[in-house]
């Protein structure tokens, strides 16, 4: 089944040279992927293998997301700040210097799965895909965890594809 049919990327990335330094890398490829996951221990969503093969990681242009719960970011939505991209020679790569395990291991973050979305709270807030209910080989949701409330987790969307076409410009929020 394809991914983001009728779905325009012509607007999606926010290219810039802090981007590119630090989320974009080179298109995906299947050997990518495979390493990733190995190192992960999770089937990345096809969705997320799916974006990644047309621009590998990066900054959004709309990067608001809208919660049902308040959070400490907002009483109705999120922001995140880049997509980790798929590989590991960014900083902000999926098996990056700073990519999933870091913040699990060095944060304390739990391991309900990937992060893959930094917050603007540089660490307090990251936006993860929670592998609990379907296993490491399922289609994982895709949720908020929210260091400054104990790891609260909160429910985002309840898949990948889901969130990136869900996601706002922060002037909807203001």
């Amino acid at each position: 089944m394809p991914h983001f049919e009728d779905f325009d990327f012509s607007t999606f990335w926010r290219d810039s040279e802090r981007a590119a330094q630090a989320y974009t890398d080179v298109p995906c490829t299947p050997e990518f992927v495979e390493a990733v996951e190995d190192d992960l221990g999770y089937r990345l969503p096809s969705a997320y293998v799916a974006l990644a093969a047309l621009h590998n990681g990066g900054m959004p242009v709309k990067t608001v997301h809208r919660t049902s719960v308040p959070t400490t970011w907002a009483s109705d939505h999120v922001a995140i700040h880049g997509i980790f991209s798929i590989g590991t020679r960014k900083r902000w790569s999926l098996s990056g210097d700073t990519g999933s395990q870091f913040f699990i291991e060095e944060w304390g973050y739990p391991p309900i799965g990937v992060c893959f979305a930094d917050c603007p709270s540089a660490g307090h807030d990251m936006l993860c895909l929670d592998y609990r209910a379907c296993g490491p080989q399922g289609e994982p949701v895709v949720v908020h965890v929210d260091q400054e409330r104990d790891f609260a987790i909160t429910l985002v969307a309840p898949d990948f594809e889901s969130f990136i076409r869900d996601l706002q410009d922060e002037e909807d929020f203001l």
